[in-house]
């Protein structure tokens, strides 16, 4: 039979609130070592809170709703891991909704959430214009996280997308480049505008003029990079640098540029967006922002768990009230800088063509 938190209050020799607060990081004030004992102790002895009864006197069920525009994305399982390690800390559990990218599922999604009283709802890279009205009548604290589309609301948590901009034109210009090209995604979406701004505020900081000639749009696929380094090669005043805004189309920009019989980064340097697996693997390896999505995950659960405790705090007050104060959360990349941007960096013999690679990985997400 498990240990109850009487039997451990008993064991640790402190009274049951205090065994309460340390085990469920109470704001209260709960000596360190104390806390330390009491939770070695509840390790030690397989204690393990009735969720049940600790919902019925608050009136929770202590689960938050997950629903993911794809569990295909690259994105999504690393945001997801960092959702549950922040809310296993809390004694939180999840329920995770894949919608294949379709709205009518999403609604869908929202109304089976709460009909099973779930305490919140997190939203993984939703296309929804708005959050549903059915959460504001339900009053049912809500998160975007990593929002791929449309203007990014207060109750969300994304990228810092020009910082992370910023950060790859400052590292080029740093080595000497001023013809710095760029391929962008597809317009509307909220990576590509804040990226083309990182880009043009960088330039203009440098007194380097915005050349639209060099500026071209892509379908975050290798085959686009691939068509507009194609278009950049055969310019008179051709760019000694292209930032992709993905890492896939910095793959098809660095394959034009060798099948053009070029190096990289010897004649053209190259940079990418997102630091998937495939940058350090790919030849030469690929310099590339990391986007943040495990600390994106777990500042998206801290923000929904901080609504549910406002909201109590206030006697229940609509946790919209809190929301409204609340600017977007940006988290900032990291710039990984690999050999496709600094020769100092190589160790490898560059290949010639990589047609059949082109082919596998060509997988359009930003």
């Amino acid at each position: 039979m498990p240990i109850t938190l009487e039997q451990l209050a008993q064991v640790a020799g402190v009274s049951v609130s205090t065994a309460s607060r340390a085990l469920g990081k109470s704001n209260h004030a709960v000596n360190a070592e104390t806390r330390k004992r009491i939770l070695t102790l509840a390790e030690q002895l397989g204690y393990r809170p009735n969720l049940m009864a600790r919902g019925l006197k608050t009136e929770r069920t202590y689960t938050i709703g997950l629903i993911l525009d794809s569990i295909l994305s690259p994105f999504s399982p690393h945001i997801i891991h960092g959702i549950q390690d922040h809310l296993k800390e809390f004694n939180y559990f999840s329920i995770v909704i894949n919608t294949d990218s379709n709205p009518e599922v999403e609604s869908h999604a929202v109304y089976d959430l709460i009909s099973r009283s779930i305490d919140g709802i997190i939203f993984v890279e939703s296309w929804m214009p708005d959050a549903h009205p059915i959460l504001d009548v339900e009053n049912k604290p809500y998160v975007f996280v990593h929002r791929l589309f449309g203007r990014i609301p207060h109750n969300s948590v994304c990228v810092d997308e020009q910082h992370g901009a910023r950060l790859v034109v400052e590292h080029l210009i740093a080595l000497e480049h001023h013809r710095i090209a760029f391929i962008n995604g597809l317009p509307g979406w909220y990576a590509s505008e804040q990226r083309l701004l990182g880009y043009r505020e960088t330039l203009a900081a440098h007194e380097i003029p915005f050349d639209s000639e060099i500026v071209l749009e892509g379908d975050w696929g290798v085959q686009d990079g691939y068509r507009a380094a194609e278009q950049f090669l055969q310019l008179s005043e051709r760019p000694t640098a292209i930032f992709a805004a993905n890492d896939l189309m910095a793959l098809g920009a660095m394959y034009a540029i060798q099948d053009a019989g070029l190096g990289v980064p010897d004649d053209i340097a190259v940079v990418g967006y997102d630091d998937r697996d495939i940058a350090s693997f790919a030849r030469p390896t690929l310099t590339t922002v990391r986007m943040p999505c495990y600390e994106m995950g777990q500042a998206a659960a801290k923000l929904v768990l901080n609504m549910l405790d406002t909201s109590r705090a206030s006697g229940g007050a609509s946790a919209d009230d809190f929301l409204q104060t609340q600017e977007p959360i940006k988290i900032p990349g990291e710039l990984i800088v690999r050999e496709s941007s600094d020769r100092t960096k190589r160790h490898w013999v560059q290949p010639r063509s990589h047609n059949m690679l082109m082919h596998l990985m060509n997988r359009r997400r930003p």
